[in-house]
């Protein structure tokens, strides 16, 4: 369930970064571009928390790394590069 929650909420931070991008009167593209990178640490401390913090063995957190930062990073990438121009 942890796993969902948290693409859940890459899904809301790409969405923030996408839509704040364009409120402001920028690119949206460029809002997603950074987004990914953004997401990968956010993901790489996440599963370093699990880690360190909760014992969680480092098999355990790669195989969860896979889709927090698969699933919306490829979302933010479609985004960018398909409406990037």
């Amino acid at each position: 369930m942890h796993i969902v929650l948290v693409i859940v909420g890459g899904l809301a931070g790409l969405a923030a970064f996408y839509f704040g991008y364009r409120m402001f009167g920028r690119s949206p593209a460029t809002g997603a571009a950074l987004f990914i990178w953004v997401w990968l640490i956010a993901s790489l401390l996440n599963g370093a928390v699990g880690v360190f913090k909760a014992g969680i063995p480092v098999i355990n957190e790669v195989a969860a790394f896979i889709p927090i930062f698969g699933i919306p990073a490829a979302i933010a990438w479609y985004l960018a590069y398909r409406y990037g121009g």
